[in-house]
């Protein structure tokens, strides 16, 4: 039988994830079958740990293992990930990086990877019900703040040492949820080190009510926070108003943020907003 030069194969059918976002939203769409290897910080779905090989960190990859497994698409995130695309490509692998910082793009991404697995559908059906969600809470906000609450400063510490602020899906889910930033300006910055607060005196004077950490790879220390040199007087600390974000929950641009990271923020600044309003903060 003559072999068919024209036919092709409806979208990628044996991916590789770099990082978990991708991997979550091929689970959520059905087509995890598609999933041929996994990064090994991948926690969500909890399953895909056990189903799938683990073949990158975020910065490295086993590159020849990612080839055993003849991959017809690699999706990775982020500049950071350049250098482990560059390899792949040079070895004639299709690699997509997406780049997504802003709620935004990370919707654009979501839409993107659905199409490009058949599934535009159930994507923008997806989508359109997270986006209502979020638009639920940005409601219910408005209605805390007519009837006299206000909305909570935040400080979102992504890492202590130095101090690194929100990244900007986190500093706008926050203020989707209720919260306002402290340091809006350094959200727009893509990278860490750009985001990195040099003095803590300034963040004590900015003076937040609410402390999130999100220290990614290891556990928020409230205690450890609360006893910093001069920070006595934070409002956050003198009202024990720090909370921890499980960075898989929140660090994570897709599925996670959208919904469960941003579900716990929105919960803790309505709580804030209410207690407030009871007179718990007062001087």
């Amino acid at each position: 039988m003559t072999h068919d030069l024209l036919n092709f194969e409806r979208g990628p059918q044996r991916i590789v994830c770099l990082t978990e976002e991708t991997t979550e939203w091929l689970y959520l769409l059905g087509q995890e079958h598609r999933i041929v290897g996994i990064s090994g910080y991948t926690v969500r779905p909890r399953r895909a740990r056990e189903e799938k090989p683990k073949v990158s960190a975020f910065l490295s990859a086993k590159t020849d293992k990612i080839m055993d497994l003849q991959p017809d698409c690699v999706l990775g995130f982020s500049d950071l990930q350049a250098d482990i695309a560059s390899d792949l490509v040079k070895r004639g692998v299709q690699v997509t990086i997406f780049n997504q910082r802003s709620v935004a793009e990370v919707f654009s991404m979501l839409y993107q990877l659905a199409a490009m697995v058949g599934e535009v559908e159930q994507g923008a059906e997806r989508i359109a019900a997270m986006q209502a969600d979020l638009r639920a809470m940005q409601a219910a906000v408005a209605a805390k703040v007519a009837a006299g609450a206000r909305r909570p400063r935040v400080f979102f510490e992504e890492w202590d040492t130095p101090h690194i602020s929100a990244i900007r899906w986190v500093s706008e889910l926050m203020g989707i949820a209720g919260g306002d930033d402290c340091f809006p300006e350094l959200a727009q910055e893509p990278m860490g080190k750009q985001r990195i607060i040099a003095y803590g005196a300034e963040i004590v004077r900015r003076n937040p009510d609410i402390i999130l950490g999100s220290w990614c790879g290891k556990k928020f220390r409230p205690e450890n926070v609360a006893t910093r040199e001069g920070w006595a007087e934070v409002n956050a600390v003198r009202h024990q108003q720090l909370f921890e974000i499980k960075s898989p929950d929140i660090l994570q641009p897709g599925p996670a943020a959208l919904t469960d990271g941003v579900h716990k923020m929105h919960a803790l600044f309505l709580q804030w907003m209410d207690a407030d309003l009871a007179g718990a903060f007062k001087p």
